[in-house]
């Protein structure tokens, strides 16, 4: 119902004076608002990378903790390399054994050489028969075969040094990347093998994530084979969004849209989006989940107070103000914008429409809602 406000007049015994006031109205206007959408997420990290051994054997040491921040480069785990060791030196005793076969098929090969070309010469002087230049020839050519597979052989030696080497250097794992150790799955002393995970080691100054937008909320077209031009054209303009956590906190620094995906879920019409946030704090996990709050500007709609909607079962009705200053009951459909205190009116009011604000709970139909003001005694 209606304030009223009850006075009383000073120094005589006028009657009791009542003076009804007016309710708190708004007339509809068309609008632009931002609408903060929320979708949920989970965060990774940019460069996620499964560390597993390349070979196989004893684990001898582990070098860091679970949750610990390392370093490009840094020792995370330790193999028993004395196998590598032992082939190592192996292969570099069958090169050195290699190197020496070449350097004896080089000077078999030198001395052949002379002896054709002296052949030679006394078969132009008719002194040797043409028996001995061929024989001559034949084992100078014969020693030069032998110095081709011996190159071939010195080459072979070298590669199984450099693959000794390398397989060497797999008993020392060290972190591909700057980031954060995840769950340690091994213990020192297991047997490992290029099939065992060891842990993961989360990249995390940079974090992504990952969430859906339905296709309907992004610009028309976007999803439908456009050209990437366009697509990284319409993500730059796009707002930045915040990570809010599952406990409500939300996260200090702003985040971009880096990537849309090309392709709409059938079973939800949605798309496949990812967010870059920085992480100099190291506050964001790789796994943790939380939701992504975007803004998407709605242009030219009409937007009411939320006090101003009267809950009725299932319908939301507005008391709009009539020409003779009464009430009546419109229906209407809202959506709620998210910012807790407004609703877009989609269908039931149109633009000029005086509507009851503050007290529309308290307005019955038909009854009178607006008042002249009474002019006040000098």
């Amino acid at each position: 119902m209606a304030t009223i406000v009850v006075g009383f007049s000073s120094c005589n015994n006028d009657k009791l004076q009542e003076v009804q006031t007016s309710y708190e109205t708004i007339t509809v206007t068309k609008t632009d608002i931002e609408l903060p959408y929320k979708f949920s997420a989970r965060m990774k990290g940019q460069n996620d990378v499964t560390i597993t051994p390349q070979v196989n054997g004893q684990l001898t040491r582990i070098c860091v903790t679970e949750g610990q921040q390392v370093s490009r480069g840094q020792t995370l785990f330790v193999i028993d390399s004395r196998n590598a060791q032992a082939d190592l030196q192996s292969a570099q005793a069958n090169l050195q054994a290699a190197q020496a076969n070449l350097q004896a098929a080089q000077a078999q090969a030198n001395s052949a050489k002379l002896e054709y070309e002296s052949n030679k010469n006394l078969y132009d002087k008719q002194i040797v028969s043409n028996y001995t230049l061929e024989n001559s020839l034949n084992i100078y050519r014969q020693a030069q075969a032998a110095v081709t597979q011996a190159r071939a052989s010195v080459k072979q030696a070298q590669a199984a040094v450099s693959q000794a080497r390398v397989n060497l250097s797999f008993c020392t794992l060290t972190a591909p990347v700057s980031g954060m150790i995840g769950e340690i799955m091994v213990r020192t002393g297991d047997q490992v093998s290029p099939a065992t995970q060891l842990t993961i080691v989360s990249g995390n100054r940079q974090m992504e994530a990952w969430f859906s937008v339905p296709e309907s909320i992004l610009e028309a077209g976007v999803a439908e084979g456009i050209e990437q031009s366009t697509k990284n054209a319409y993500i730059a303009q796009l707002p930045d969004v915040t990570f809010v956590m599952k406990n409500g906190t939300e996260y200090s620094h702003k985040g971009r849209v880096s990537s849309l995906t090309g392709v709409v879920d059938a079973a939800t019409g949605s798309l496949a989006c990812k967010a870059t946030f920085p992480n100099p704090e190291g506050q964001l996990y790789s796994g943790i989940q939380g939701s992504i709050v975007m803004s998407f500007a709605e242009k030219g709609v009409m937007v009411i107070p939320q006090n101003a909607v009267v809950r009725l079962q299932d319908k939301s009705l507005v008391y709009k103000v009539k020409s003779d200053s009464t009430a009546t009951a419109v229906d209407v459909t809202v959506e709620d914008t998210g910012n807790g205190k407004d609703f877009i009116v989609t269908s039931g009011l149109n633009v000029g429409d005086r509507i009851v604000t503050t007290g529309a709970n308290n307005v019955t139909e038909g009854q009178r809602v607006l008042f002249p003001e009474v002019a006040k005694k000098k």
